[in-house]
């Protein structure tokens, strides 16, 4: 068939996508899989045909179509270049994921491609297809199988030098490692993705990538203001490419302010240009969670939990710091109850924020200790007894720093009386 035919009949195929999908289907498998010419405005039309037939499937979310559509296409990838070929399975592996709840039909297709590239020798494209193929074991969390690719993957690219490669194997390696609570680790690949990104240019994408895991890592050491930086820097370049990341890097900068009580910025920051852009359920839950953290209530943070469980306790990075969260609340929610008071019954405390006896009677158990106030627990009466905060003895400082110069002085007069001696 001619190129202009070829073109012609493209055109037609686009006429019937919205009206008439099935047969716009139909058409564009005939472009793709017919007795064309594969040269180039042949393969440029076929191009642009694949990526028309990839978004109907997903429209339709068919992913079993993508998938087999990949099948069908392998006698045409023999006659590409294998750099072509490399681009068209990964355009239908992306296309694939964005189709709902198609992480198994993912998986399948991976595994499947990996296995063709490896008997086509196709180094290149097995490799990057194997790093999507880890990406989902982390997602589907069989971290073993996820390190046990990695590291393969690892020993490979080194020996090959692939620097940006590099760069995605440790940041992934970094994920999987901060998921198992692994910190040293975690931080070690992180150093050599930061590492090996200095020694070439990597696109914005994928430093707002290793910004937002730097984040991720200084927050599990309770560092949220570093942390804070990390995210606002992702959240920059994810914002100025527009991609949909760019919400998480919010929502976590959101995060990082709740958990320096400075909870009453997020409304401002959410209010803020860049924050009204992203407006969302992501955005909304944050702000939940920052209300009930300002109005000291127990009862509006687990109604947010709730509510958002998709957005707060999915989120695997926000549900590491929920528990935090959480005591820091019910300890505020404690200390304001008990604030007018010298005695109060434990039951009733119990009672006001609807938890049972013993939570409420160990973690006022803790605080004591703590000393996160002055109080005792009158267990037979079931009463906490709460006291003034005893004014600062200096008595018992300043007598100790008075014998620790004593001591020094004597030292002094006998170094000196065995030189004299000497």
């Amino acid at each position: 068939m001619a190129n202009h035919s070829l073109g012609e009949l493209y055109a037609s195929a686009q006429e019937l996508e919205e009206a008439q999908p099935q047969q716009a289907i139909s058409k564009f498998r005939d472009i793709l899989l017919g007795e064309q010419a594969n040269d180039a405005e042949s393969i440029k039309v076929k191009e642009q045909a694949l990526q028309s037939l990839a978004n109907l499937y997903a429209k339709q979310h068919d992913a079993s179509s993508l998938r087999k559509l990949l099948t069908d296409l392998r006698p045409l990838f023999t006659l590409i270049p294998k750099a072509k070929t490399a681009k068209i399975v990964r355009t239908v592996i992306d296309t694939i994921a964005t189709v709902p709840n198609s992480t198994s039909v993912q998986l399948e297709v991976c595994k499947e491609q990996v296995q063709w590239a490896q008997a086509e020798k196709r180094t290149f494209l097995r490799q990057r297809i194997e790093v999507r193929l880890a990406t989902l074991y982390l997602e589907t969390r069989d971290y073993t199988a996820a390190i046990s690719l990695i590291g393969k993957l690892l020993t490979e690219v080194k020996r090959l030098d692939d620097k940006l490669l590099l760069v995605d194997i440790h940041l992934l390696e970094s994920r999987v490692h901060t998921a198992l609570r692994n910190s040293p680790k975690a931080k070690a690949a992180l150093t050599a993705a930061r590492t090996a990104a200095n020694a070439i240019y990597i696109p914005p994408a994928l430093q707002a990538e290793i910004d937002t895991q730097s984040g991720t890592l200084h927050a599990e050491e309770k560092d949220y203001k570093t942390a804070y930086s990390y995210f606002f820097e992702a959240f920059e370049q994810f914002n100025a490419l527009d991609d949909h990341k760019a919400v998480l890097s919010l929502k976590y900068m959101l995060l990082c302010k709740i958990m320096l009580s400075s909870a009453e910025e997020v409304p401002s920051m959410i209010s803020s240009k860049a924050g009204l852009k992203h407006a969302g359920i992501e955005v909304d839950a944050m702000r939940t969670i920052a209300r009930a953290y300002q109005d000291r209530s127990l009862q509006g943070f687990q109604e947010a939990l709730k509510e958002h469980e998709e957005q707060l306790v999915k989120d695997p990075v926000v549900h590491t710091h929920l528990s935090a969260l959480y005591d820091t609340l019910l300890e505020q929610n404690l200390i304001r109850l008990i604030e007018p008071f010298s005695c109060v019954q434990i039951q009733h405390l119990a009672e006001l924020i609807s938890l049972p006896l013993e939570t409420v009677l160990n973690k006022l158990a803790q605080m004591i200790l703590d000393k996160k106030f002055a109080g005792t627990l009158d267990q037979g009466a079931g009463c906490l007894d709460v006291f003034e905060e005893p004014p600062a003895d200096e008595i018992y400082p300043a007598a100790l720093k008075t014998f620790s110069n004593m001591g020094h002085v004597v030292d002094t007069l006998f170094n000196r009386s065995q030189k004299i001696m000497a």
